[in-house]
């Protein structure tokens, strides 16, 4: 039993097949998913197939990027919508220095308000992070953001700094690029963190794992990320599979 912890089931890439693509992840084991909505078109779709689907979440936040658009109604819209009962956290947020769409002091100013919205509703949040690392830990600190806890999504970074982030109440997220054979810091990362701190994810439809690197990712695909953790700690996959969905039960604060 598999559980991804962050998917776009929600983006246009999966608007031809989206129930095949979820069937398919049902076959290879993936029982639950959190689908991650972060901008005004993908939100309202990530909570209407978390209500259509059993075993399925969503998370709703503003993504980095797009930090510019984002209006104090679309903050209060994240806030009435953290009640909905199947919405599970705060996110997509934080920080993206590799496009320049939105201004970095913008996008520190919108990752700030939705650190202490997810601090007034008591909701983890989940960290989008591209070239802006050291600022995403001061913010994370200045914000007090261990109050509520988070995921790492996705983490690229050193060990050093998963630790950090680990000591903050977050844990790190492993997805497509762990299995890649140049990726040397996620497998470090994935050897050097304790599994209790470990979640998968697929990113879907980004950054497929291989041998598929390069296609479409989906959910299904998030078995090669489990089974490739599993190799580089010295364990079974059915080790590392019962522990991240058991680490994703409790981070979402999900009925086991």
């Amino acid at each position: 039993m598999l559980f991804d912890t962050h998917v776009h089931l929600n983006a246009d890439q999966f608007n031809e097949d989206r129930e095949e693509t979820i069937a398919r992840a049902r076959e290879a084991g993936v029982q639950y998913m959190t689908v991650v909505g972060f901008d005004r078109k993908t939100i309202p779709l990530a909570i209407q197939i978390a209500e259509d689907y059993d075993h399925m979440y969503a998370a709703v936040g503003w993504h980095p990027v797009d930090a510019i658009d984002m209006t104090e109604e679309d903050l209060q819209w994240i806030e009435e919508l953290s009640s909905h009962p199947k919405v599970v956290a705060i996110g997509e947020m934080g920080l993206d220095y590799h496009w320049d769409k939105s201004p970095a002091d913008v996008q520190k100013e919108v990752f700030r308000q939705q650190i202490r919205l997810a601090k007034k509703v008591k909701m983890p949040i989940i960290i989008h992070n591209r070239e802006a690392t050291d600022d995403i830990v001061e913010i994370l600190k200045e914000e007090n953001a261990a109050e509520v806890g988070g995921i790492m999504h996705c983490y690229s970074g050193p060990v050093e700094t998963a630790k950090e982030c680990v000591d903050m109440n977050f844990m790190i997220s492993l997805g497509g690029p762990v299995t890649f054979k140049n990726a040397k810091l996620p497998k470090e990362v994935a050897k050097a963190i304790d599994l209790e701190h470990l979640l998968i994810e697929t990113d879907s439809p980004f950054l497929a794992p291989h041998p598929n690197r390069g296609k479409r990712n989906e959910p299904a695909y998030v078995k090669l990320v489990a089974e490739q953790i599993a190799e580089l700690k010295g364990l079974t996959y059915e080790e590392v599979s019962q522990r991240t969905t058991e680490n994703a039960f409790k981070f979402f604060r999900i009925p086991s």
